[in-house]
């Protein structure tokens, strides 16, 4: 890691943190929630060592990127630009796209509306679903979800206070309470009238082989100093980004493509999970799907030899 080199794009009017190594062609990782570039550092020598040039990002809103006020700033066609830009001013006209969790949304996204620029991309642990017929918050209002933890993140200020009060125990139990070493890690949890998001999360008593405290201590630091605001944005643009969408309705990603998920991740499990992992299959034909037993969300730490593996097949098979 000492050989990753940092640097600051000036990209779609924000500042954006990029972090690189390796050199050949473009492969942009772009992280999930609450996460920094930092999420990659077991993919970036492994894709630099295969022949490509590796770049992972601080998102917008996280780490050391900006963080604009207006919550609308967080909407996908912003977070589209973000990717698009960032490639053109590393110099490139085309990219590998990976993204993970929230990223994973952005990297089918950008697929999606960009093509002629993202020519290959791949998805961890969010499955691409397509536009769905009604507004994902309206959708979850009717159907009597108003405990699910995406309406406890819409009202700001209510999840930050939460999330700030103890940043390092809050990085820790989001952490550890998705990955496939929690006894609960298939479930999302819903946010009971009076709790938190974190009383629904374990605590552990023993971090598991793949989460050290040097790396809690890594995106503790960033987020005491950012706090969760930025974000949980994202979360906050839901309804927006349905409207946005639907110039796209109903249009497939046809570009070679890859998802990666455990097969405890609380994303891919239950109903709602299954069924995205069954409409993906339409959305995106001919999509190569591996699913590594007993790992959680956080796939590219829990499992990184077998995500790089992936990674690196996948990269090679679209740049013969």
């Amino acid at each position: 890691m000492q050989d990753v080199r940092h640097r600051m794009l000036s990209v779609n009017g924000i500042n954006i943190h990029a972090a690189e190594l390796g050199e050949g062609p473009l492969v942009l990782l772009c992280h999930g929630w609450p996460e920094l570039w930092y999420s990659w550092r077991h993919q970036l020598p492994a894709l630099a060592a295969a022949g490509f040039r590796a770049v992972a990002i601080d998102m917008r809103g996280y780490g050391e990127t900006d963080a604009p006020a207006d919550v609308s700033a967080y909407n996908i066609l912003q977070l589209v630009g973000d990717t698009v830009g960032v490639v053109a001013a590393l110099g490139e006209e085309r990219a590998i796209m990976v993204g993970h969790d929230w990223g994973a949304t952005v990297a089918w996204a950008s697929a999606q509306l960009r093509p002629d620029v993202f020519y290959a991309v791949a998805g961890l642990s969010v499955p691409h679903r397509g536009r769905g017929p009604a507004d994902p918050i309206a959708m979850l209002r009717a159907s009597g979800s108003e405990n699910y933890y995406w309406m406890y993140f819409q009202e700001p200020g209510v999840a930050e206070a939460e999330l700030e009060r103890d940043v390092t125990m809050s990085i820790r139990k989001v952490l550890y309470g998705a990955s496939g070493d929690s006894p609960t890690a298939g479930s999302l949890g819903n946010v009971p009238a009076g709790r938190g998001f974190l009383d629904q999360r374990d605590d552990p008593t023993e971090l598991p082989a793949w989460l050290t405290q040097e790396d809690i201590a890594v995106y503790a630091a960033a987020f005491a100093r950012t706090g969760f605001r930025g974000g949980l944005n994202w979360y906050r643009n839901l309804s927006l980004n349905w409207e946005l969408q639907s110039p796209w309705q109903g249009a497939k990603i046809t570009q070679p493509a890859l998802f990666i998920a455990g097969s405890r991740d609380p994303m891919i499990v239950g109903k709602r999970g299954l069924a995205s992992l069954a409409n993906m299959q339409k959305v995106v034909p001919g999509v190569q799907s591996s699913i590594l037993e007993g790992a959680g969300h956080w796939i590219q730490q829990e499992r990184p030899n077998e995500v790089n593996a992936a990674l690196v097949a996948f990269a090679k098979s679209v740049t013969a």
